[in-house]
């Protein structure tokens, strides 16, 4: 299948961190060493991963925690670059990946749904016309002039929700952030996810939730110590999963 046909193509996939306070190295860092080799203080979050998505696909991406999987899901949509190998996007992504990923605290809620979906590449008629409806969504109709940083946690989850769905972006990428809201509202958000994916869209999606994972995906990728253990359908992956959290 040729690379045009897919959602995602990752191949050779690394990335390394630090362990000391200065985290990711910087740009400076990055001109100054291109050795492969981790120094001491550094590791590699992810090493050699390999996979293609195809559109429509629904992949869910399993594993314990700081296994790699929310680094993949920044990978994939951008906001880091790998030290080796390769992730190519075709089509453009709408990422719920980080709660408070695009708001500003002292803006009120209707100054930040302007503003994230623009920044989202939403124009500004569109906007116009779907705002009524992403405030509906996130229920927050009393508080569309507050400030966002005065919101509690589950308001900044709806509202972080209702712009990204509002997205005709192709893939659309979640991470856990689901967690965060009430009982009604993920049953909400659950109705919009079906929703989108019976419209075609490709779900890439992190989650502890097994309920979740076999709702909605086919295919599961299972990442341990970095690396990629398995790729295949979504239950054989999560079966791998269990046997080797009760192993130990």
């Amino acid at each position: 299948m040729p690379a045009s046909d897919h959602a995602i193509d990752v191949r050779g996939l690394g990335v390394r961190f630090r362990r000391n306070r200065r985290g990711r190295r910087s740009i400076k860092d990055l001109f100054a060493d291109s050795s492969r080799r981790s120094k001491p203080g550094e590791f590699w979050a992810l090493r050699d991963v390999s996979f293609t998505v195809r559109p429509g696909e629904s992949i869910g991406v399993v594993g314990r925690n700081g296994q790699g999987k929310s680094t993949l899901l920044k990978l994939v949509a951008g906001v880091l670059l790998p030290d080796e190998g390769d992730v190519a996007v075709h089509g453009g992504v709408a990422p719920l990946i980080e709660i408070t990923g695009g708001f500003v605290g002292d803006l009120t809620v209707r100054e930040n749904v302007r503003l994230t979906a623009g920044l989202h590449g939403m124009p500004r008629a569109e906007v116009s016309r779907r705002f009524d409806g992403i405030i509906d969504f996130a229920e927050l109709e009393e508080f569309i002039d507050t400030p966002y940083k005065h919101l509690s946690n589950g308001m900044k989850v709806r509202l972080a929700f209702s712009v990204v769905s509002q997205l005709e972006e192709p893939i659309l990428l979640v991470d856990e952030v689901l967690a965060v809201g009430d009982k009604a509202f993920r049953e909400k958000c659950y109705r919009r996810i079906d929703e989108l994916l019976a419209d075609g869209r490709t779900l890439f999606f992190v989650s502890h939730n097994e309920r979740d994972l076999r709702r909605f995906c086919t295919r599961g990728l299972y990442l341990d110590k970095g690396r990629l253990q398995l790729d295949a359908p979504i239950g054989d992956v999560l079966d791998r999963y269990n046997a080797d959290y009760t192993a130990g």
